[in-house]
């Protein structure tokens, strides 16, 4: 499933910010591309660098850093159908907070189930996951405008935020699980996916008042 846009919801401003993180990432995936494997591996952060203190600028930098153009590319429709209502009942004032916040925390709850892993982590996955859940609490009867594709056949229905951010995070829970099991400690870190969703339903009337009041 692809989302595309909320049909119910659209933002009263134009969605600054929103745009702007989109543009840095796409500005910063370019560098990836001029420079090569060696600027991804040195701007990614490995949770067993960060457990020994080194490295800790990564945590920031990685929320910038994908492993390929599908990455970015489904990183990047994710917070465009999700991201301008979550900016303009935030601001732009504290939008940006939420989202670095969230994918701080994502990082830190990666390092957190894997303390002792050397394998890179990546992607803006954490943050823009935070951003679904402020999203899941705020609108969650809104109708997602969504490419959905059934074998051969291409459908573009109106699917409830409810179903379809739930749907993302069932699927989360469960290949975390499916993780475990199997004992991997590389591959997709759906845990940080897990502690940005939860972050971002734990914190959004915070930061929505915060920005009304401001």
């Amino acid at each position: 499933m692809i989302p595309l846009k909320d049909v119910d919801h659209r933002p009263l401003r134009f969605p600054l910010v929103t745009v702007a993180i989109i543009l840095v990432n796409i500005f910063v995936f370019l560098l990836e591309l001029a420079h090569g494997e060696g600027f991804i591996l040195k701007w990614s952060f490995v949770p067993s660098e960060i457990t020994s203190g080194r490295d800790l600028i990564t945590v920031f930098t990685a929320m910038f850093i994908h492993g390929g153009l599908l990455h970015i590319a489904g990183n990047m429709i994710y917070l465009w159908a999700f991201g301008p209502e979550i900016e303009d009942i935030m601001g732009r004032r504290l939008y940006p907070v939420f989202y670095l916040s969230g994918g701080l925390l994502a990082t830190f709850a990666q390092v957190a189930m894997s303390p002792a892993s050397s394998v890179p982590s990546l992607g803006a996955s954490g943050a823009i996951a935070a951003v679904m859940g402020a999203f899941l609490i705020t609108f969650p009867r809104d109708r997602i405008r969504t490419i959905l594709f059934l074998g051969w056949f291409v459908m573009v229905p109106l699917v409830p935020a409810i179903l379809l951010v739930g749907f993302w995070f069932v699927i989360q829970l469960l290949s975390e699980v499916g993780s475990l099991v199997h004992r991997q400690t590389g591959g997709v870190a759906y845990v940080a996916h897990i502690g940005g969703f939860v972050f971002g339903m734990a914190s959004v009337h915070l930061f929505a008042r915060a920005g009304k009041a401001g």
